[in-house]
């Protein structure tokens, strides 16, 4: 498809300005919410318990569960098949988005598959809520197309208020026949998490390749939560087409293609200088 959108190397249309990235299994996250894995025969013992935070792949929260339930590392993701998940169809079988974060209590009869079970069941009902299952009626995706968004939205925003704006960026893209261009998916398809994304690094093959490839990926890219669900599905109007977080606190929205090459040198710029300031100390 043409795209009329003006080509310059290196410039980066998405989140390339977070200074901090949110490493495995160090957020707390303030919204979660309790899902009981707790049976009758229980008494009064008190469980441990598992936080999955907003934004982590499928990878991570195997891993998290495998370390959580003590049981080798592979455990989780093999029990997919015998969990008999209540996805929807356009899943194929694939939980990526319906591992629901929030802090899952466990006690010891807790199992990859009971555990994964009620995961999916509470994104299901978050998901099938009234407030989000309207989100598709207003715009021309259906819930899963919204979950992937919602997983982009989660990965690029850095600030809960900037969720929004990163939403209609990516539905102002794709009704005007751009690319996405998100380094977010490229990451999920390198299985990485970085803010560096070269040359060669779009030209993968994927579909994940939203440089590459048009539309949506295929899945979302991670599991994202409730204020990244709502934001999607209630993006603040706007033009915007690009973005980019010059600095933390400092995200920079616009739909001047100029204005944004601006913005994307000032980031340079500023990353450049902290990354001397980081070598001379």
């Amino acid at each position: 498809m043409q795209i009329n959108t003006p080509r310059r190397r290196r410039t980066r249309l998405t989140r390339r300005g977070r200074i901090v990235l949110i490493a495995t299994g160090a957020c707390v996250v303030a919204a979660a919410v309790a899902v009981p894995l707790l049976r009758p025969d229980m008494g009064n013992r008190r469980p441990a318990s598992l936080t999955i935070p907003e934004g982590w792949r499928t990878s991570q929260v195997y891993a998290a569960i495998d370390k959580a339930l003590g049981v080798p590392a592979g455990t989780t993701k093999k029990s997919i098949p015998k969990a008999k998940l209540k996805l929807p169809p356009d899943a194929r079988g694939n939980p990526e988005g319906y591992l629901f974060p929030a802090t899952y209590p466990l006690n010891g009869k807790s199992t990859p598959e009971s555990v994964l079970s009620y995961m999916v069941k509470t994104a299901n009902e978050k998901f099938n809520g009234d407030q989000v299952a309207a989100g598709p009626q207003r715009n021309p995706m259906s819930l899963y197309q919204t979950i992937t968004i919602a997983s982009i939205v989660q990965a690029e925003a850095e600030t809960k208020e900037d969720m929004g704006k990163v939403a209609r960026v990516i539905y102002n893209r794709l009704n005007s026949g751009m690319p996405l261009q998100m380094d977010s998916t490229i990451n999920y398809a390198k299985n990485r998490s970085t803010l560096r994304t070269s040359e060669s690094d779009t030209q993968i093959d994927s579909p994940y390749n939203t440089y590459m490839r048009m539309g949506l990926p295929p899945t979302p890219i991670a599991n994202p939560g409730e204020e990244a669900m709502l934001a999607t599905i209630s993006p603040p109007a706007g033009d915007w087409l690009y973005f980019v977080t010059v600095k933390p606190g400092d995200t920079r929205f616009t739909a001047n293609f100029e204005e944004q090459q601006r913005n994307v040198e000032e980031f340079n710029r500023l990353h450049q200088k902290s990354q001397g300031s980081a070598q001379n100390s």
